[in-house]
């Protein structure tokens, strides 16, 4: 005759299939998202290796003596570029064999960027900026190339992702606390499904701090939460510097009275069309990105390009910024930094006319939320420490889309013919107090996630709760 489990055992038992069941839930939705995102993340992370080998004619150039001016080289990209089309861009690369870039809008709202030997002058071609191949990668990597719905999808995933996450670290721990560090050694199996659990086990238990940090540095750029979450730490002095601060503490009052301006109302009520996203500029530091864009002065002579520059390596400018030429009269010169270096990070608004520097937001302006999403950001892109940055986020990415195969893998092993194969319910359901809290905050904080979080419960305890036997205590490491 055997012998019931203990009700810690089957307790326990009921708590590891609860898990398991959401665990499953989790990996069956963000599953073929993972694989999207570790090979595009992985693409766009290689960006600076991959573009010159992409578009050597364009990107590359022999150094031969001084470059020419700025503004004699945007002179020349105005006579290259297609009818109508306006100088929107000029990217500052102060490296002797780079290509000069300036980006244009066309006439059918599209941009396009024209290449020329800084040194000659020479036009070296043009290039579509929406259909640049880093471009599509990264629209991928973040909308599918579904523009609004694909990026509330991605958005959905990555929070799910924090559900298989926390779920299978914690069917994970019973292992770490009894086998110790061997917890993250393969065991020995004893089928081919047994092979498959192991290395899914091990990819989880190495690569979970890794996938928490990815997502918890990409989440802050979301089209929805993103925003909120930027809109919140901005109430709260974290987020984006202070409009006025920023100007009183470097001493230009000329600037400071300009930001206090009626202009200014839009971006504080909310409007996009005044800010420095709103911008054409291919990348804007997430702390700026809502910042209203000052009106400039009018009735003076502009003062050109070249004078720009020089405020702008006056004030650090170099690699990884790019400006904004001015498209009316009262707009401002916008020199926005994004390099690899968050402590780099700078956005100027230049006055065309008289050469004012009428708002400076350094990186040492932000709040402290703020700096924490520029240093995660710079990590998750692989920008901060070189090719090691680049190569272990590489590994990441790609021992996540691994754990996405092996959790396939295993599921098609498992469920049975023209059936979900969802785990059992167990056979009463445990109270997991810390876990229903944890989950509600998470809806709470992501309400996109708690409104899908809700409606799989529901489904849940409406449908699939008691459709299989549950297993025996005796079942919980072997399931």
């Amino acid at each position: 005759m055997s012998k019931s489990p203990s009700p810690t055992v089957a307790a326990a038992a009921c708590a590891y299939r609860m898990l398991w069941r959401w665990h499953f839930y989790a990996g069956l939705f963000v599953m073929p998202f993972l694989i999207v995102l570790a090979i595009t993340g992985t693409i766009y992370c290689f960006q600076p290796q991959i573009e010159p080998l992409l578009y050597p004619h364009l990107l590359k150039v022999r150094p031969a003596g001084e470059s020419m001016s700025a503004q004699a080289l945007l002179d020349r990209a105005r006579a290259a570029a297609p009818a109508g089309a306006i100088a929107t861009t000029y990217t500052i690369d102060p490296r002797p064999d780079a290509s000069a870039e300036f980006i244009f809008r066309l006439p059918t709202g599209m941009s396009e960027s024209v290449y020329l030997n800084p040194h000659s002058g020479e036009v070296l071609g043009r290039l579509s900026v929406e259909d640049r191949f880093m471009k599509q990668v990264r629209m991928l990597h973040r909308a599918l190339l579904a523009g609004k719905p694909g990026e509330l999808l991605m958005e959905l995933a990555g929070c799910w992702t924090l559900v298989m996450i926390a779920t299978g670290v914690a069917m994970w721990w019973p292992r770490l606390r009894a086998a110790g560090i061997g917890a993250f050694r393969m065991a020995n199996a004893t089928s081919k499904r047994g092979w498959w659990k192991e290395i899914h086990l091990l990819l989880g238990a190495w690569l979970a701090l890794g996938a928490l940090a990815f997502v918890l540095s990409g989440l802050p750029w979301t089209a929805s939460w993103g925003r909120q979450f930027k809109a919140i730490t901005t109430a709260a002095n974290l987020g984006r510097p202070d409009t006025g601060a920023a100007a009183h503490q470097h001493g230009n009052p000329v600037a400071q009275q300009r930001q206090q301006a009626p202009h200014d109302a839009p971006a504080a009520r909310g409007s996009r069309s005044h800010t420095v996203e709103s911008l054409p500029l291919t990348d804007v530091p997430w702390a700026t990105g809502l910042t209203t864009v000052p009106t400039g002065s009018s009735g003076h002579t502009p003062v050109g390009l070249d004078r720009v520059l020089e405020i702008a390596k006056a004030r650090g400018a170099s690699a990884g910024c790019q400006i904004a030429l001015p498209a009316s009269a009262s707009a401002v010169y916008t020199v926005s930094c994004f390099p690899s270096d968050p402590q780099g990070e700078r956005t100027l608004h230049i006055d065309q006319h008289s050469g004012d520097v009428v708002k400076d937001i350094r990186f040492a302006d932000y709040g402290a939320v703020a700096k924490a999403v520029s240093y995660g950001t710079s990590l998750h892109m692989g920008r901060y420490f070189g090719l090691a940055n680049q190569i272990a986020c590489a590994t990441i990415s790609i021992g996540l889309m691994a754990l996405a195969v092996t959790g396939c893998v295993m599921w098609l092993r498992r469920k049975p013919a023209r059936t979900l194969g969802a785990p059992s319910h167990p056979s009463a359901l445990p109270a997991m107090r810390a876990w229903v809290i944890g989950l509600g905050l998470l809806g709470v904080i992501f309400p996109m996630m708690g409104v899908t979080l809700a409606g799989v419960w529901l489904i849940d305890r409406m449908i699939a709760r008691g459709k299989g036997t549950p297993p025996a205590a005796s079942e919980r490491v072997a399931a």
